[in-house]
């Protein structure tokens, strides 16, 4: 995959000097493309490990338990065999061991299932949005995953214009984006953040930073209820100040990538817990 990457660059100057304007356009376009399906599938690699984990731990403990069963039962096997006759407490104990096997098993397949199914959510989330937004440069909007959380953040310039936080008209059209995406997937809550930079504010309408930021977490909850129907029981708005840095607040590039707000989507933990035990409910 490294390889492939390094030929793109001397691809692209081949067909430049090679094709016309229109073809070399298309073939950028393809690799524009191609580029996008690989970032996803990284990201998808990149996820699974983190996410599989906790699951895996799981899993892990339960076929320990699965072997000591299978140790105990073979000995068991192994002492009955020189006797004529099994008692019927014998199997009976036999019997339940194998059905204790078979329920751990079925336990197993299950917590797979639903960590399966949650990255499969995911996946599907970050890619839809990718589509909605896909007109808006990396400056302006980043869409990440970290630990199966969804994290969609929104440049500071792109929302609010300096020290408000009134939400503008260009921003208005890109939340209208994110809420049709949030609006076709009812099994997902989300919370939105305010994010400044450490340069002290204070002014008639803003006390400091924390304020500023939690005043424009609850602008941006206000337009996603009041303009695009998005149920206020799904969000959360929350501010946090300059506490959670992106880069270090030493130069006004950095200070201005900081200044941003971020949605964190992600299923709602009721619901993935309700999976898991109709999955083990199923299993006995």
């Amino acid at each position: 995959m490294k390889k492939t990457l390094l030929y793109f660059p001397l691809v692209t100057l081949l067909l430049a000097s090679c094709v016309s304007q229109k073809k070399f356009t298309e073939l950028q376009a393809l690799q524009d493309t191609t580029k996008d399906l690989l970032n996803s599938t990284t990201v998808k690699l990149n996820t699974c490990d983190e996410e599989k984990a906790a699951a895996l731990a799981s899993v892990a403990s339960l076929q320990e338990q699965i072997r000591f069963l299978k140790e105990n039962n073979s000995d068991l096997i192994d002492n009955l065999g020189n006797l004529t006759t099994l008692s019927q407490k014998g199997a009976e104990n036999l019997e339940k061991s194998l059905e204790s096997l078979k329920e751990k098993d079925s336990r197993i397949t299950s917590l797979r299932d639903a960590v399966t199914k949650k990255d499969s959510v995911t996946l599907a989330l970050v890619t839809s949005l990718k589509g909605a937004l896909g007109n808006l440069t990396d400056g302006d909007i980043e869409i990440n995953v970290e630990k199966g959380v969804v994290f969609i953040s929104i440049s500071d310039k792109l929302l609010f214009n300096s020290g408000s936080s009134t939400v503008s008209k260009k921003a208005k059209e890109v939340l209208g984006k994110v809420a049709k995406v949030v609006l076709d997937k009812p099994e997902l809550e989300f919370m939105v953040e305010g994010h400044t930079d450490n340069v002290p504010i204070s002014n008639d309408c803003v006390v400091d930073n924390w304020d500023l930021s939690v005043k424009r977490a609850t602008s941006v909850v206000r337009v996603l209820e009041k303009d695009f129907g998005v149920p206020p029981q799904r969000m959360t708005a929350a501010g946090r100040s300059s506490y959670v840095p992106l880069l270090e607040n030493d130069s006004p590039s950095n200070r201005a990538k900081n200044r941003r707000t971020r949605i964190v989507v992600l299923p709602k933990l009721d619901q993935f817990y309700d999976l898991i035990s109709k999955g083990m409910e199923a299993a006995q």
